[in-house]
C-alpha cells in the first residue's frame, strides 16, 4: 500500500543516483568530516567528481546525547563563488526522500545559489545511506499489489487492514530499537549536529513538501539558530492526519480539474468520467501486457496522481486514460510503477517504507475503522475521483502500528527568529496553498513571511515563475526579505 503523496513522486523517477562514502578525505576541509568520492550504487553510476560523500555520527536517541550512534550519509558540492555564505541545506520531502541521491540532479535547478553556498544534503535517519529501512522484499511488495486499498466487502477490509499489520510487523523486523527513533523532531536535532560539524553558525536551509514540515519543527526547536530558510510546498502544520488527508483530496481534485480544463473539458463531467472508469476497474483489472500484472484500481489512481504533480506531464495523463478507456491498462500501469520506484526488473524503491516509518511514528491519531466509514461520505463530497483512496488511508496507513506516535499537529511556532520565507503555490496538488498561509501564522508575527505563486504542480521555486526564482534568489543570496503576502502571477 503507498501513501497517494509524495514530493518525491516525478524527481525520484529520473533522480536514480545514489552516493555513499568511498573514502579518502578533503584535505582543506575544516568540518571535521571525512569528504570523499561518492560512490556508485545499483540504482545508479556514482555522481562526478564534484560532488563528496562523507557520514555524520549522532545520538540514536537524543534524550541521551552520549549513548548509542547511527551514522547520517551527507552529501555536498562546494560553493563556486568566492564570496561564500556556508552551507544550504536540502530536504527535498517525502518524508523518506534521499538527499543524497537527488542533491545531484536537483543542482541545476538551483545552480545561481551554488555561487554562494555549498549545496548540501542528507539522508535522514531510517532513510537510504542512513539506516535506511526495507519492510519488504520486492515480491511481497508486487503481491500487496492486488490488495484493495477502497475495500467494498468485509473480506476486502480483512484483507487491507492484514496487509497493513503486516507491513508494520516488516518494518519492525528491520529497523529493531531505530523504530522509536525516527520522528521529525529527531531529524531537526540532527539538522543542528549537521549545522555544527559543517561550520555554519546558523541553519540555511530550502525544505520541500515535508521538508517545510521538519524546516518548522527545526525553527520551533532551535529559533535562535536560524538563518535563511525557505520553505516551498508547503505542509499544513495545524492539520492532523484525517487534516492532511482531506487537504490532499482537495489539492489533487483542484490540480485534476485544472487538467481538465486545459483539455476543453467541464470538470465535473470529466471527474465523473474518471470516477466511473475506476470503477470498471475495480470490477474487472485492465490487461496491461506485462507478465502476470494487471491495472488495478489502486494501480490506477496512482497512475493518475503521477502526472498530476507536474503540468508538463499533463499530456501524458491524457494518452494513459485515453488508453484505459479503449481497455488497455499499460500506460497508467508504467505511471504508477514510476511512483512506486518499480524498474524494468520487477525492483522496488524503498522511499514509502521510510515514509511509512517515519510519518507513524510521528502521527499519533488513528482512525479506526468505524471513524473512517463515517469519513468517507466527506472525503468523496471532495473528490469523487481521490476521497476513497485518502480516506481510507487515514486508518489503513498506520494500522496496529509496532511503535506509538508523538503528536496530532507538529509544533512550528518560533518567536525570536530570523524571517523565513514561506512559499505556496495556488495550484499545489500535493500541499494546497492554506498550508503556506498557516505555516507562515504558526511560525509568528515577524517570523512568517508569505509568497505566493498562481501556479501548478507541486512546488513553486524552478517551476517557470521568474517572480518566485528571482524573490527567493534575492532572500537566500542578499538577505532581501520580500513583503510579505507578495503575489506572483
Amino acid at each position: 500500500m503507498t501513501r497517494l503523496v509524495r514530493w518525491t513522486a516525478l524527481a525520484a523517477a529520473s533522480a536514480l543516483l545514489a552516493a555513499g562514502c568511498s573514502g579518502g578525505s578533503s584535505g582543506d576541509d575544516k568540518s571535521g568530516l571525512s569528504w570523499g568520492r561518492c560512490k556508485a550504487s545499483a540504482d545508479g553510476p556514482a555522481p562526478s567528481s564534484e560532488w563528496q560523500c562523507a557520514t555524520v555520527q549522532v545520538p540514536l536517541d537524543w534524550s541521551k546525547p552520549d549513548g548509542e550512534t547511527i551514522g547520517l550519509g551527507l552529501i555536498r558540492a562546494k560553493a563556486r563563488g568566492d564570496d561564500r555564505l556556508g552551507s544550504l541545506l536540502f530536504n527535498f520531502g517525502g518524508p523518506g526522500a534521499s538527499g543524497v541521491s537527488m542533491m545531484p540532479s536537483y543542482a541545476p535547478t538551483v545552480s545561481s545559489l551554488r555561487e554562494r553556498y555549498d549545496l548540501v544534503s542528507w539522508d535522514p535517519r531510517g532513510v537510504g545511506a542512513s539506516e535506511g529501512v526495507r519492510c519488504r522484499g520486492d515480491k511481497e511488495i508486487q503481491a500487496a499489489e492486488a490488495v484493495d486499498v477502497t475495500p467494498d466487502t468485509p473480506t476486502e477490509e480483512k484483507a487491507y487492514f492484514e496487509d497493513a499489520a503486516d507491513f508494520g510487523k516488516g518494518c519492525q523486523k528491520d529497523a529493531g530499537k531505530l523504530m522509536a527513533h525516527v520522528s521529525t523532531a529527531d531529524s531537526a536535532r540532527d539538522m543542528d549536529r549537521i549545522r555544527e560539524v559543517l561550520g555554519d553558525d546558523r541553519m540555511n536551509y530550502f525544505g520541500i513538501s515535508y521538508g517545510t514540515e521538519l524546516g518548522g519543527t527545526y525553527a520551533h526547536l532551535f529559533p535562535k539558530k536560524v538563518g535563511r530558510v525557505t520553505l516551498d510546498a508547503v505542509v499544513d502544520p495545524t492539520a492532523d492526519t484525517v487534516g492532511h488527508a482531506q487537504n490532499q483530496a482537495r489539492g489533487f481534485q483542484r490540480a485534476l480539474n485544472g487538467y481538465l480544463r486545459s483539455t476543453g473539458q467541464d470538470p465535473e463531467d470529466g471527474t465523473r468520467k474518471i470516477a466511473d472508469l475506476l470503477q470498471r476497474i475495480d470490477t474487472r483489472p485492465l490487461p496491461t501486457g506485462a507478465p502476470g500484472r494487471e491495472l488495478t484500481q489502486t494501480l490506477a489512481v496512482t497512475g493518475i496522481i503521477l502526472p498530476l504533480y507536474s503540468k508538463d506531464s499533463w499530456p501524458t495523463l491524457t494518452s494513459a486514460l485515453k488508453a484505459a478507456e479503449a481497455g488497455d491498462g499499460s500506460e497508467l500501469l508504467v505511471l504508477a510503477d514510476r511512483y512506486n520506484e518499480r524498474d524494468p526488473s520487477g525492483r522496488y524503491g524503498t522511499t514509502t517504507h521510510s515514509q511509512r516509518v517515519i510519518s507513524c511514528l510521528d502521527d499519533r491519531q488513528r482512525p479506526t475503522v468505524a471513524e473512517t466509514r463515517k469519513l468517507l461520505p466527506r472525503f468523496e463530497k471532495i473528490s469523487p475521483v481521490f476521497g476513497r483512496f485518502l480516506g481510507w488511508d487515514t486508518a489503513g496507513w498506520c494500522h496496529d502500528w509496532p511503535v506509538p506516535g508523538q503528536y496530532d499537529t507538529p509544533e512550528v511556532s518560533a518567536p525570536g527568529a530570523a524571517p523565513v520565507l514561506v512559499v505556496g503555490n495556488t495550484g499545489d496538488p500535493a500541499t494546497p496553498y492554506e498550508g503556506a498561509l498557516r505555516m507562515a501564522g504558526e511560525l509568528g508575527k515577524g517570523v512568517g513571511v508569505l509568497l505566493i505563486w498562481r501556479g501548478e504542480g507541486h512546488g513553486a521555486y524552478g517551476s517557470g515563475s521568474d517572480c518566485v526564482d528571482s524573490a527567493v534568489d534575492a532572500y537566500l543570496l542578499d538577505g532581501s526579505v520580500p513583503k510579505n503576502g507578495k503575489v506572483c502571477s
